[in-house]
């Protein structure tokens, strides 16, 4: 493969990325999908991986403020054994919620060495994956309160939306989605889940992303350092773009453009998942 034709892998790729890690459709789904649907074949968890820590770039730039915040409150709270703070509180959430995706991506490293490989990971598997969280975002939409704000956060809340991150280590589940389906589910105003959302990947997507960069280059011998970089750079910018335009769409709107959308792409890969394996 040329270098022209890396880089436009890792272009594409990175825009798919940027485009989906913050949207509750599956970024991990949508990185297997297109590629497959332009024959370029599966990239693997460790090509992605790498690439989205151009999304969590994003996310600390874009939360930058916030972030120093919460470190701010959290070392005054340690220092003086109070953590009645909201802001202390967010972060206390944000260190426990970011446990249960961590111990299930050790176990899987170390017990599952064919993850990567699993039937769980079959376009047809996706497809059902991506209904059930369609179904699930919807109930959630429907008889949730949408009264909770960030001000409210337990550590309570951390464990629970932590625990729904942790399920997104299957493929098609969607962080964004499953952390936002539960957070709704807890009565949360859909921007501030949005926000907690954005905020919880950090740590998980951060560690990920380190986690997988020596398989990464050892691998793949089809994307070098500098299409794998500018794989990473696509995807800050369009991340970027889509924080922001989703924090200010979830303000006014509902989630359920969201559910119909994997409910149809969900459908289609049931329908035309082998074919496209097949294909490729």
């Amino acid at each position: 493969m040329s270098i022209i034709e890396q880089l436009i892998h890792t272009i594409v790729l990175g825009l798919v990325e940027g485009i989906t890690e913050f949207l509750p459709i599956s970024s991990m789904a949508h990185m297997k999908v297109v590629p497959m649907l332009l024959g370029w074949g599966d990239p693997g968890l460790a090509v992605g991986a790498v690439i989205q820590l151009g999304s969590i770039s994003a996310v600390i730039f874009y939360f930058r403020k916030d972030l120093a915040e919460v470190i701010r409150s959290v070392i005054k709270s340690w220092k003086d054994r109070e953590w009645r703070n909201p802001v202390s509180k967010l972060g206390i959430a944000i260190v426990v919620g970011t446990i249960p995706v961590v111990i299930v991506g050790l176990i899987i490293k170390k017990f599952v060495p064919g993850f990567d490989h699993s039937s769980l990971r079959s376009l047809r598997s996706i497809g059902i994956v991506s209904i059930i969280m369609a179904v699930l975002l919807a109930l959630a939409e429907r008889i949730a309160s949408h009264k909770r704000t960030l001000k409210d956060i337990q550590m309570k809340d951390g464990i629970l939306v932590g625990c729904a991150q942790a399920l997104a280590i299957i493929p098609g589940v969607s962080r964004s989605g499953s952390t936002l389906t539960a957070s709704l589910f807890d009565n949360w105003k859909r921007d501030d889940a949005a926000r907690f959302s954005f905020l919880l990947g950090i740590p998980a997507i951060t560690l990920g992303g380190l986690a997988e960069l020596k398989d990464a280059f050892s691998e793949s011998s089809a994307y070098g350092a500098m299409p794998l970089l500018c794989g990473v750079v696509t995807a800050f910018i369009s991340s970027l773009i889509v924080i922001h335009f989703l924090i200010q769409f979830l303000r006014q709107n509902t989630t359920f453009i969201f559910v119909i959308y994997r409910l149809a792409f969900g459908t289609f890969l049931l329908l035309a998942g082998s074919a496209i394996e097949h294909g490729n």
